[in-house]
């Protein structure tokens, strides 16, 4: 009946029309749902990587949950591995290393036992995402990568992300980055066979190091130091890549 009241058309042209018209705005609507159906189900799934790998395995600081959950992981991942972004195993990034499991990423940044203002060092920038996780907790980064097309890349994508809290070197961090010295926090994302001397010296007082330590068999421990000592635990059995350069001219 509404077909017949139509002016200047016959009914099949009105019928054309509505359906353009309709599958026009469908068209608009779908797209704007897939581009946010698309932001939410990363949130989805950095929501659910949090609760399932992270929470129910002990982690409880607040602002690494946070900060877990905030950090877009897939962003920091090649666009070929980006579907297994969130799941719970490291991934390729190029240049025969990896990113961590999350829940060593958030692990390690608990044990630092860092927060608002503090200053940390990371050796092993990797894809950048591990500094991005504290930059998120409030902290300032200082991270050095020996890879440079891994460096660079890591650089490139802290900006885009316009993650201002970190700075990024390009080098061996044997050495650690003593001008900047003392730091409230070491973390180390490769692993040598036993802990460079100038990282420790470069510890504030009362400060953790969070360190992979060992060849083939390997533990993540933590390192506090008080005053001239360093006191040494033993967290979790670790598999990390062998840290490289000068640590391996050192016997170590």
């Amino acid at each position: 009946m509404m077909a017949r009241r139509c002016q200047g058309g016959s009914v099949l042209s009105a019928i054309a029309v509505a359906i353009a018209v309709l599958a026009a705005a469908a068209c608009d609507s779908s797209g704007g749902q897939a581009r946010d159906s698309g932001k939410a189900d990363w949130q989805m799934q950095s929501d659910r990587m949090v609760k399932e790998q992270i929470e129910s395995r002990g982690v409880k600081d607040p602002r690494v949950l946070a900060a877990m959950r905030s950090v877009p992981r897939h962003l920091f991942i090649p666009p070929a591995s980006r579907d297994d972004a969130y799941g719970d195993f490291p991934l390729p990034i190029g240049d025969s290393q990896t990113i961590s499991q999350p829940y060593i990423v958030a692990l390690m940044s608990e044990l630092l036992e860092v927060g608002p203002g503090s200053r940390v060092l990371e050796i092993g920038t990797g894809s950048g995402y591990q500094a991005a996780v504290l930059a998120a907790m409030g902290v300032e980064v200082y991270s050095i990568e020996i890879l440079p097309r891994l460096c660079e890349r890591a650089r490139e994508t802290l900006t885009e992300l316009e993650v201002d809290a970190v700075q990024v070197r390009c080098g061996d961090g044997y050495g650690g980055w003593p001008e900047v010295a003392p730091f409230d926090g070491i973390i180390v994302t490769a692993a040598p066979a036993t802990v460079p001397g100038p990282l420790l010296e470069q510890l504030a007082e009362g400060a953790n190091m969070v360190i992979p330590v060992g060849n083939f068999y390997q533990e993540l421990k933590v390192i506090t130091r008080v005053g001239r000592d360093f006191q040494e635990r033993s967290v979790i059995p670790v598999r990390f890549v062998p840290m490289t350069g000068e640590v391996e001219r050192q016997g170590g």
